[in-house]
């Protein structure tokens, strides 16, 4: 009966090492698994870098002495002052230089002539301007504009000239001492508007 007891007992803790070592060996399955277990993945982006569009301009003209003739060396100027004469035409060349780097634009100029009524009638600054290839903007007078093609430098004349009309007399002229033309530049983008009339309103003109 002991001998029986004590082989019940060897029996019995033979089976629990063999769970045992069972369990063991799941778990080191377990773990070799979990261990070696990989995801498919897998990702990308996209990378923003952003610049800045730009429109740059400026106007300038020659240097002339009082009597219209250009200074020699040339020199290009903010302004210049006049001895007005009948029946003479001076150098006046307002020029808008369009920078290389800016986006396709509309170009406005405004032009305040103050002599216009003595101006001869063969070579008036509006007629210039028309030649020239601007427009008289819709509802003005005295605006014009042109489309230019961005990524190009440009030099772009207004008029080149003025010239009083021979039958001006002395006291005529008296009256425009102190008379100013005054030309103003403007530049905005083309895009995003539905023509020129659209982006002067939008912007200078408003």
């Amino acid at each position: 009966s002991q001998y029986k007891n004590f082989q019940e007992v060897f029996i019995m803790k033979t089976k629990s090492k063999a769970l045992l070592m069972t369990l063991c060996a799941a778990l080191l399955v377990a773990v070799s698994v979990l261990g070696t277990m990989a995801y498919l993945t897998s990702n990308d982006e996209v990378v923003n870098t952003f610049t800045v569009g730009k429109v740059a301009i400026t106007l300038d003209e020659a240097k002339v002495d009082e009597d219209g003739i250009a200074v020699d060396p040339a020199e290009r100027v903010k302004e210049n002052q006049y001895k007005l004469m009948p029946g003479q035409s001076y150098t006046k060349d307002p020029t808008v230089h369009f920078a290389a780097d800016s986006e396709d634009s509309y170009l406005f100029v405004k032009v305040e002539n103050g002599i216009a009524a003595i101006e001869d009638s063969d070579n008036t600054i509006a007629s210039q301007i028309e030649a020239n290839g601007w427009t008289l903007l819709d509802g003005t007078d005295n605006v014009y504009y042109k489309e230019v093609t961005g990524g190009t430098a440009q030099d772009i004349l207004v008029f080149g000239s003025f010239t009083v009309a021979g039958t001006v007399d002395a006291e005529d002229l008296e009256t425009y001492a102190g008379a100013n033309i005054t030309v103003t530049a403007y530049a905005v983008q083309s895009d995003g508007f539905d023509g020129a009339k659209a982006a002067w309103d939008a912007t200078f003109g408003a």
